[in-house]
């Protein structure tokens, strides 16, 4: 009797330790892929957010105005809208204070700078879920791999007449997993590296914003000591 090689029969017929692994990285699949669509959506955004606020700041706008505007708008209060909010509001506290210009610009660096890891570590997040799955899944496929073989073999040896039909399904249920792990973690390990890499150009946005908005707070003390 020729036996039922189909995918899903080799599934159901895999030993409970092996379906185990099938569920754990099919869950790491699913799990991994909704953190790579929500990412995408994340990042995306988080990039036209900076673009359009910084198209914004150097259109040449009063700066009073547009912390207003962007206190007014609770939705767009991150990335480089919240830096600014969070850069401005302690400049003219300490402006307000009538702080020198060397206190002024390290208190507002300072506030940036816990902004810009805040903001850093928002884009961060979850991506370490991604690196997580795109290294063990592998592993937890090998080892449902090996545990199908070893019981296929051990029961090869339990029969007088053995032939390669009778430790193919086993050995074809077994082989499931590790495509199973890598399945999941090769979409994971492409999307990690992918993402990590528009992690730091929007970090380097962020760090380079807070410097140079620093830079025209203090010019502007110099120049002035008012509020433009």
């Amino acid at each position: 009797m020729e036996a039922d090689m189909s995918l899903l029969s080799l599934v159901t017929r895999a030993s409970f330790l092996v379906q185990i692994v099938m569920m754990i990285l099919l869950g790491a699949s699913v799990l991994s892929w909704i953190i790579i669509v929500l990412k995408f959506k994340i990042l995306k955004l988080a990039k036209e957010e900076a673009i359009r606020f910084e198209d914004q700041f150097w259109s040449g706008i009063n700066l009073s105005d547009l912390y207003q505007q962007v206190k007014r708008k609770a939705e767009t209060r991150r990335g480089v809208a919240r830096i600014f909010e969070v850069g401005f509001a302690e400049y003219l506290r300490t402006h307000k204070n009538k702080t020198n210009t060397a206190m002024m610009l390290a208190s507002v660096q300072r506030s940036m700078k816990v902004a810009v890891t805040r903001e850093e570590d928002s884009l961060d997040s979850h991506l370490s879920m991604l690196a997580t799955i795109g290294s063990i899944s592998p592993y937890i496929g090998l080892f449902g791999t090996v545990w199908g073989i070893m019981r296929s073999f051990i029961a090869l040896g339990a029969v007088e007449h053995a032939s390669l039909a009778m430790v193919a399904p086993g050995i074809a249920e077994a082989l499931i997993a590790t495509a199973m792990g890598l399945f999941a973690a090769i979409p994971a390990v492409i999307a990690y590296n992918r993402y990590a890499e528009k992690v730091d150009r929007l970090s380097s946005t962020y760090e380079n914003f807070a410097e140079e908005f620093a830079t025209i707070l203090q010019r502007q003390s110099h120049a002035t000591g008012e509020v433009a």
